[in-house]
């Protein structure tokens, strides 16, 4: 079992290997500004979706000024895309 550091280390290396440094960032700082609930969040990953998918549902709900909570599901992909 990994210690909490090593998961926030392995956690981080894995962002930054997928999605670079800056958007790694803006995924950390994202998920501490909104309200987020792990177990909804991923129970409803849109695996099956681009990048390209996935950013147009962020965008669209950014556009259409939806308060309350916003899951990551609306901007996490898998690691297949």
């Amino acid at each position: 079992m990994m210690t909490d550091t090593e998961i926030r280390l392995k956690g981080i290396q894995v962002l930054t290997d997928y999605i670079g440094d800056v958007e790694a960032e803006r995924f950390v700082a994202l998920i501490q500004r909104e309200p987020f609930d792990y177990t909804k969040w991923h129970q409803g990953m849109d695996e099956d979706l681009s990048v390209e998918e996935i950013s147009e549902k962020a965008m669209s709900l950014r556009v259409r000024g939806r308060k309350g909570t916003v899951y990551a599901s609306s901007l996490v992909t898998s690691t297949n895309n």
